[in-house]
């Protein structure tokens, strides 16, 4: 993983290391000979006046030139012919230097220079140069060649690395800047931070979980809408017939009232269950109960009790095995296996039982439930679990949220439900949920 923290130091170090390297190769070209003849007027003017005054063999003139550039300049010129034969020279250095009262100096403090130029007569002399170091580093930084330039290479490296380094991090946070707003305005849109999400630091980690982050909570409140309009559609049936009960009911004589009685009850239970249904669904995504210690075979032998004392002429088949401990929410575990259990012995023929099936893996664990009734239509199978989808052969039993209270019950055990239809015979559901032996 390419960490924010290793990219930022690394920049950091990058700036460092380049300033540096710039800074010294481009001293080392400001050093370089060829540079400091052309910039330096001392030595374009020792070469040019001395050939001047040489060519019209005024060879005092000359040695006048060339002294008035060691005066000038401290640079200190010796003339050769192609015989390697001296022409014309200055006082020695060590004259020079001991007038300025500095015969202290060290010969290797003077940088020595060569040049050749050619006349136009055809003859080509050499000139040699000796000039004080210190006189060099000081024309130098007096001309801007020495601090201005290692300040100008660190601010234009820093300032290039600052840019990439701040382009880096701020276009990733507008992204996620712009995220946020389309998140509260409910027009989220996964793909905008799909390529975001590829990169490998912790900023492609905050766009991968606030990715998932979105889409989750677009899901709920697009889950909440439909659930609202589903409610007040299904609330609105029992309220008209009672409505239109009471009214028959006010109107009604006394033996009418006596029968009507009856079906405005059995309506007001049936809005009642419709009632608690919808709170139990509330409850279950707003609170989580505490895990508890829970023995499996003892809770699915309690299970097949209860459903076979609710339903005598059905049999139900356990295959549990022993020594199962789990940790999570007994009651929900519980509810969401006598939900789908109920549907089963509501479907399953008499002569056949019912298999509950218990298998396991080194991280897995899955209870199956499986009946030999009709099954389901593959139209129907994809949407069980979603509220108030019935069967059509089912509409007057139930409100289509007993699965959809299961399966919210399951993922808040960590689980995954499955439902499909046996390939021999019948319908099997599958509770899957994490499992460490």
């Amino acid at each position: 993983m390419r960490s924010l923290f290793w990219r930022v130091l690394g920049a950091f170090w990058l700036a460092l290391i380049l300033t540096g390297l710039l800074t010294f190769l481009l001293t080392r070209l400001l050093n370089q000979d060829a540079w400091i003849q052309s910039q330096h007027p001392g030595f374009a003017k020792a070469a040019e006046q001395w050939l001047l005054f040489y060519e019209k063999n005024q060879i005092r003139e000359a040695q006048q030139s060339l002294q008035k550039i060691q005066q000038q300049y401290r640079i200190s010129t010796q003339v050769f012919n192609e015989n390697g034969r001296l022409v014309s020279t200055t006082r020695r250095m060590r004259d020079s230097l001991m007038s300025r009262g500095q015969a202290h100096q060290h010969p290797s403090k003077l940088r020595r220079l060569t040049q050749e130029i050619s006349s136009k007569k055809g003859d080509t002399f050499l000139f040699v140069y000796r000039i004080p170091q210190e006189e060099l580093v000081k024309w130098q930084y007096g001309h801007g060649y020495g601090p201005l330039l290692r300040v100008a290479v660190a601010v234009i490296v820093l300032t290039l690395i600052s840019l990439l380094l701040t382009f880096s991090i701020t276009r990733p946070l507008m992204r996620l800047r712009h995220a946020v707003h389309e998140l509260g305005e409910t027009a989220y849109q996964q793909e905008h931070l799909a390529k975001l999400a590829k990169r490998k630091d912790e900023l492609g980690m905050l766009a991968a979980d606030f990715n998932k982050m979105g889409q989750r909570l677009q899901t709920m409140l697009t889950s909440q809408r439909q659930l609202l309009r589903d409610v007040s559609h299904e609330l609105r049936s029992p309220l008209a017939r009672l409505q239109v009960g009471i009214a028959l009911a006010e109107r009604a004589s006394k033996e009418k009232q006596e029968a009507l009685w009856p079906k405005l009850t059995l309506e007001c239970q049936r809005l009642d269950a419709l009632i608690d249904e919808i709170l139990v669904l509330a409850r279950m995504e707003q609170e989580t109960p505490d895990p508890e210690k829970v023995e499996l075979c003892d809770l699915l032998q309690e299970l097949q009790g209860s459903c076979e004392l609710l339903s005598p002429d059905q049999k139900i088949k356990l295959d549990c095995p022993p020594a199962i401990h789990l940790n999570l929410a007994k009651n929900l575990l519980l509810s969401a296996l006598d939900n789908l259990l109920r549907n089963a012995l509501r479907f399953n023929p008499k002569n056949c039982p019912i298999e509950l099936t218990v298998s396991q893996t080194a991280e897995l664990l899955t209870i199956s439930i499986r009946d030999y009734g009709p099954g389901v239509s593959e139209d129907l199978l994809i949407k069980m679990t979603q509220p108030f989808i019935r069967a059509p052969d089912q509409q007057a039993e139930g409100y289509g949220l007993g699965l959809t209270i299961t399966e919210r019950a399951i993922e808040q055990l960590g689980g995954k439900l499955i439902l499909a239809n046996h390939p021999e015979k019948g319908f099997i559901a599958r509770v899957q949920l994490p499992y460490i032996k």
